[in-house]
């Protein structure tokens, strides 16, 4: 519950007033249905009454008449009001809540980012935002408007009728809806958290089919994953049918309580009339009043339902938001050198060693390699030199200051790691190359594109506006990481870091990629993780990671 109390406080905080003026409507919304059915009662009994003592011609039918008019016409108005208010302002809410989870998610730590996939992502900025609309519209906002109301309903109720039916009303909705909710928690919150996580489970499983279906399709496993994720549909559409089950059974429980109440109320008045001086019309007004309450209660069975699903994205999303953010402070420097100094390096989330005592270092203009066999540390040293994993022992200086040192955007600025995978996204060639520089012009792109042997290939097929599809489709695997090469050379870094470059190109063109880069960045330091022969000989010096 501090979970959904935590996001319905960040909602409340968006959208204040918006949620106050829907309160305030549902409240009205709920008095006013159940003045209309009471005054309704009160009215047909008075007159039927006043008919059986023949003074019909003197009761007066306008001033009921007008009031049961103007609760019919309001109730509907203030339903459309609070609607319309409390809707678009929980919409507006999770769309900031949306905003304000991606601006954490990417400012975590690297080693929280490299854990987190893509379907978990689109979870969390999609399905989990969109689970707590419920927080504010079916439980909050009605939990709140049901107890005023209630609370009016008995004062009203003492005041117009007695205190035994009053107490009666009160204690027995308030009372037998707690019991009947409660037993409904008990069997829906387990069922609503599973039923989420096998849809969380088959939203992951078909991103990853769609995403990896031609691989799938190669190796003859289509039809399995398709099958994997059947099987996760059947199991939330089974925990889905236990949910509704459980929902319908709290609605037949909630029909049985008004059935007792009305009957409750219904005695309280007939005794009443017949051993007090209480009309007939009034023990009615009781009745429909008391039987009307019953829409206080009724959303309320929603909300229960959902309420597993809630906490759970609620639990989730408030971990992702207490995530701190990725620390960078102090200035940056010039870049005169890029200095290593007995570092220890581990995988990111382990603290076993698996590169000790490495120093070395490097200037302006020289290319160093560093070798050895798969495994033993090249992209966690590049990783941890570009700032984006710890060191456990020693020091890495970039200029005068070491890397944790610098602040982000100048330490960004003077040093681009190129991963082995490099995400390319659907759009156009000039699209991706802009993502690393958006002030280039279209004579710097051709330039990149030059560099990397790659603007002969782009030229005929519609040069910079040639469209590349979802993670570069379109490209072959050397083409494609030609373009992620010439995007992190646009760049203009002080510190290159690539990692395996030239993988996936014949030995001709990787020649002419690696002599390109050079001449294109004539006085960048270049730290290249290499097991290619013809990387290591166009590399200054070597260095073997054993």
């Amino acid at each position: 519950m501090n979970a959904l109390w935590f996001i319905f406080r960040l909602i409340l905080r968006d959208q204040r007033k918006a949620l106050l003026r829907g309160a305030a409507l549902s409240f009205a919304v709920l008095v006013m249905g159940a003045a209309l059915l009471g005054v309704s009662g009160w009215f047909i009994t008075g007159a039927a009454a006043a008919g059986l003592l023949g003074i019909g011609a003197v009761f007066d039918v306008f001033r009921p008449s007008a009031t049961i008019r103007f609760l019919a016409l309001g109730r509907t108005v203030a339903r459309y009001g609070e609607r319309m208010l409390t809707h678009d302002a929980t919409l507006r809410a999770l769309e900031t809540l949306r905003l304000r989870v991606l601006r954490t998610v990417l400012a975590a730590p690297f080693t929280q980012l490299a854990r987190l996939r893509g379907p978990q992502a689109l979870a969390r900025l999609t399905a989990d935002i969109d689970a707590l609309d419920g927080i504010s519209l079916r439980l909050v906002l009605p939990l709140v408007a049901a107890i005023a109301t209630q609370a009016l309903a008995f004062a009203l109720l003492w005041w117009l009728v007695n205190l035994p039916l009053a107490l009666f009303s009160l204690i027995g909705w308030l009372g037998g809806t707690a019991l009947v909710l409660a037993s409904a928690a008990r069997q829906s919150v387990p069922l609503s958290r599973k039923a989420e996580a096998a849809m969380q489970a088959l939203r992951a499983r078909m991103i990853d089919m769609i995403r990896s279906r031609d691989t799938l399709a190669a190796y003859g496993r289509l039809r399995d994953q398709a099958e994997f994720a059947q099987t996760a549909q059947n199991r939330q559409s089974g925990l889905r049918r236990a949910l509704d089950r459980v929902e319908r059974r709290t609605g037949a429980a909630q029909s049985v309580l008004a059935t007792l109440m009305a009957g409750g109320a219904l005695w309280i008045g007939a005794v009443s009339v017949t051993h007090g001086p209480m009309a007939p019309a009034i023990a009615a007004l009781g009745f429909f009043t008391t039987l009307a309450l019953a829409e206080t209660v009724a959303p309320l069975r929603r909300a229960i339902a959902e309420l597993g699903r809630m906490s759970e994205a609620a639990r989730r999303v408030r971990r992702t938001l207490t995530v701190p953010p990725a620390a960078h402070v102090g200035r940056s420097v010039s870049v005169e050198t890029l200095s290593i100094r007995n570092i220890c390096v581990a995988r990111p989330g382990t603290k076993t060693a698996i590169v000790s005592g490495l120093a070395f270092s490097i200037k302006p203009g020289e290319t160093l390699a560093l070798t050895g066999p798969s495994g033993c540390g090249k992209s966690t040293v590049l990783q941890a030199i570009a700032g984006l994993v710890p060191v456990l022992e020693g020091t890495i200086n970039l200029g005068a200051l070491p890397v944790q040192d610098w602040e982000e955007q100048a330490l960004r600025n003077a040093v681009t790691y190129l991963p082995q995978r490099s995400a390319l996204m659907a759009g156009t060639v000039r699209d991706a190359l802009l993502l690393a520089q958006p002030e280039a012009t279209d004579a710097d792109l051709w330039a990149a594109l030059d560099a990397v042997a790659l603007a002969a290939v782009i030229r005929p097929r519609g040069g910079l506006d040639m469209v590349l599809g979802p993670r570069g489709d379109g490209l072959s695997g050397g083409e494609a990481r030609r373009l992620t090469l010439a995007r992190a050379a646009l760049r203009r870094p002080a510190l290159l870091l690539l990692d395996e470059p030239t993988e996936g190109l014949d030995d001709a063109t990787a020649d002419k990629v690696l002599a390109g880069l050079r001449a294109f960045l004539p006085d960048a330091m270049i730290i290249m993780a290499s097991h290619h022969l013809r990387e290591t000989a166009t590399a200054d010096r070597t260095l073997s990671l054993q």
